[in-house]
């Protein structure tokens, strides 16, 4: 766990996600200047709902000169961490106000449920469900992820092969069946899913909570029996040793926070200390190099990290440091024949550089340069293999992949045909290969799989992915425009709309961003917005800063003291929407999670009549109170992307001025619907929940404030595949009503 976002790898380099649109004439002479949605009777029937008033306790904050009052703090539990664990022991009180949250947001939302049915129907229906992932051959096998019709979990599972000719040579054999595994369970999630170097046994960590601490499980394949539980306070994050005896794990603190490394056998038994942070702002992770010769141990923060290599065919081997720790340096390893290469900003490197170094000898004064640093061309990630190196870039807000010959020392970008697409690589688990397998997709174009031949530079297909409903790309429109910014930036916005909508200013949009942690929003193509672009709504991504759309400047001009540039980016590409005639002002839905909560929050504060809604999900709202509690799980990791608001004045002074909890103000807004899980140790339930409270008793107007509280899961919502698409149709059952779409379409429902 690394941030309030869904954390993937660590160590593997910066996510390669990019940004393209394509270039299509658009009718610009139309009235832009449309009026805002119509009243809808669904608003009216809401209004005469009593809505729930949490009590007022106020509480008044000394904090470096500056007081504020809470009159909501109550609402977070002083047992929150036993919580996480065990929400039965919730106290009370807050428990009643959020049943009661719940039950008023059933009753206003409940003429919309056959919407919310159809809506669901729509996105389960462009969903293949018996679909399986592209088999990855290791050894003697191939492993692979499929789901059952009807399953809500993934299977794992694998098939021998012909060594020869690399086919299949023998029945499918589970691994495991998630579906089963959840069976008594109401909430269940796995966390990595490894097997044995000797394919003899499968280790996976299962989180049936939500608070994200997995106990690992180890399976003997031969006969299905659970030979060893190792732990359940892990943070998910293990890896097999070369020996197939031996696995390192990470262990999770009553505070959520991953501090230790643990060396175990596969028996179970006793477990050997291996690493501990004693840094509250780092968290440890372990992986395994390229090669699979060494494990790592990665100690890292937002802006800095140092590796810890571990000889990965000896289980007696201590860690061994490859370069300390320097404030905003990153670096990532990738493993060749004789030498480490390493991905940094070493240097003054904001967008990246490739360094080598040898094996016998990583410290960073041996570091020489081998891909120098190249302002404006961010390297995502960097895969090795042994005789290639693969690196992803993005240039001009396009992704690239680029293959590098170790041998020859020539290489060469994969070319594409479209301008608007997203691509993925995966190095699989075989590194004596010459095959790479890339992904790609764009936002009309459903996802390809492909597998490149490095060396004869040949591509063959190997799933496309099905939308078993059906889908016409010619059928949907994609465009991008370059919002202008407050300060003369212009801000990449990529827009989906359907091929009959007008552009006229008379759509409703609705607009989605999240502008935080270098995360830079792909265009990918999604099924889950589709319901809303076929009832007329515009969909529109904005590319805002805190991401890295337009490089690793993009972000850090977004963070900090300059974070007040990822809400005003946002706003600036909701009026440039409306002043292109996607839409009109009042119109527009504003869409984030986590993060990009905090994004809606702050953007409903700065500018409230240009949305006519907002959905902020596990919304980061509680920004002062949360970076001035260091006992939060996140919170001083995070002091590097936010601030130290407890002992730095200016700190808390920036923050305080765009914190959407206590910004709210005497005035009309949007309506609101927020969402929450109980058990979320990233962002706590008492988050969403005050400032629910707070907003629902400042606003001067009628407007729908809602709060779904999700009372058995954490982050990422309900589990299950179909499961949390019912969390997406209730998003957008009410974004459809606060726009005015769904009256006629509810009204129809009825007289079926």
């Amino acid at each position: 766990m690394t941030s309030r976002k869904l954390a993937g790898r660590i160590g593997a380099g910066l996510t390669a996600l990019a940004l393209a649109a394509c270039s299509q004439e658009t009718d610009m002479t139309a009235d832009t200047t449309a009026a805002a949605p119509q009243t809808s009777a669904l608003i009216e029937r809401a209004g005469g709902i009593e809505a729930p008033r949490a009590d007022q306790r106020p509480v008044e904050i000394e904090q470096l000169g500056f007081t504020r009052v809470d009159e909501y703090q109550w609402i977070k539990d002083d047992n929150w961490q036993q919580v996480m664990r065990e929400p039965e022991v919730l106290d009370s009180d807050i428990r009643e106000l959020l049943d009661a949250e719940n039950a008023y947001l059933d009753a206003v939302m409940e003429p919309t449920a056959e919407l919310q049915e159809r809506i669901f129907q729509e996105i389960r229906g462009r969903i293949k469900e018996d679909d399986s992932s592209v088999p990855e051959r290791d050894g003697g096998y191939q492993y692979f992820t499929r789901y059952r019709e009807g399953g809500q979990y993934p299977i794992y599972a694998r098939r021998p092969i012909d060594p020869e000719t690399g086919e299949p040579a023998g029945e499918e054999e589970i691994l495991v069946d998630g579906d089963a595994e959840a069976a008594d369970f109401e909430y269940l999630d796995f966390s990595s899913m490894e097997h044995s170097p000797d394919h003899q046994y499968v280790a996976f960590g299962v989180d049936i909570r939500g608070s994200e601490y997995y106990e690992i499980r180890i399976r003997e394949i031969a006969t299905g029996a659970i030979v060893a539980t190792l732990t359940d306070e892990s943070s998910g994050d293990f890896v097999w040793a070369n020996d197939s005896e031996t696995l390192y794990w990470v262990w999770r603190d009553e505070n959520s926070r991953s501090k230790r490394v643990y060396r175990q056998s596969r028996t179970g038994g006793a477990s050997e200390l291996i690493y501990e942070e004693p840094d509250d702002g780092f968290f440890v992770s372990v992986g395994i190099s390229d090669g699979d010769n060494y494990i790592v141990i990665n100690a890292g923060g937002h802006t800095s990290n140092e590796l810890r290599l571990i000889d990965a065919n000896d289980p007696t081997a201590e860690p061994q440091l490859i370069a300390p720790r320097e404030e905003n340096v990153e670096y990532y390893l990738t493993e060749a024949r004789d030498r480490f290469y390493f991905l940094t900003n070493a240097d003054g490197a904001v967008d990246f550089k490739i360094v080598a170094a040898p094996i016998g000898n990583p410290g960073r004064e041996n570091w020489e340069d081998v891909v120098a640093h190249r302002p404006g061309t961010l390297i995502n990630a960097v895969i090795g293999f042994a005789d290639w190196q693969v690196r992803m870039e993005r240039q001009n807000a396009l992704p690239r992949i680029v293959v590098h010959n170790y041998g020859s020392g020539e290489e060469y970008d994969i070319a594409f045909d479209e301008e608007a697409y997203s691509l993925g690589i995966s190095q699989g688990y075989e590194f004596e290969t010459d095959t790479l397998r890339f992904s790609y997709e764009s936002p009309s174009t459903p996802e390809e799989t492909y597998d490149f031949d490095m060396a004869t530079r040949e591509r063959v297909l190997l799933k496309r992915q099905e939308v078993p409903s059906g889908h016409d790309p010619e059928d949907y429109v994609v465009r991008r425009i370059m919002a202008p910014g407050h300060d003369g930036v212009e801000i990449p916005v990529t827009i989906l709309h359907h091929r009959d909508t007008p552009v006229d200013g008379s759509a409703p949009l609705l607009l989605y961003g999240y502008g935080s942690y270098g995360i830079t929003i792909p265009a990918a193509f999604r099924v889950t917005p589709l319901p809303l672009v076929d009832r007329g709504m515009v969909y529109a991504i904005a590319h805002i800063r805190g991401g890295m759309a337009n490089g690793y400047q993009w972000y850090l001009d977004g963070k900090l003291e300059q974070k007040i540039n990822t809400f005003r980016d946002f706003v600036s590409a909701g009026e440039a929407l409306a002043s292109e005639g996607y839409t009109s002002r009042g119109n527009i839905v504003a869409y984030g999670g986590s993060a990009g909560g905090l994004l809606v929050g702050a953007a409903i504060n700065l500018q409230p009549d240009l949305f006519a809604g907002a959905i902020a999900a596990v919304p980061f709202v509680d920004v002062i109170n949360t970076m001035s509690d260091a006992e939060l799980p996140l919170t001083p990791p995070e002091w590097p992307e936010w601030g130290n608001p407890i002992e730095n004045a200016q700190d808390y002074e920036t923050m305080f001025a765009y914190s959407p909890y206590d910004q709210i103000q005497e005035m009309d807004y949007p309506h609101v619907l927020a969402t929450g899980g109980l058990t979320d140790p990233r962002v706590t339930y008492w988050e969403p929940t005050k400032f629910v409270a707070r907003l629902r008793d400042r606003r001067t107007d009628d407007g729908l404030t809602l709060l779904k509280m999700n009372m058995g899961a954490g982050h990422g919502g309900a589990s299950g595949r179909f499961d949390s698409l019912r969390e997406t149709a209730l998003n957008w059952a009410f974004a459809l009503m606060v726009v005015g779409l769904a009256d006629e379409e509810v009204e129809a429902i009825a007289a079926e």
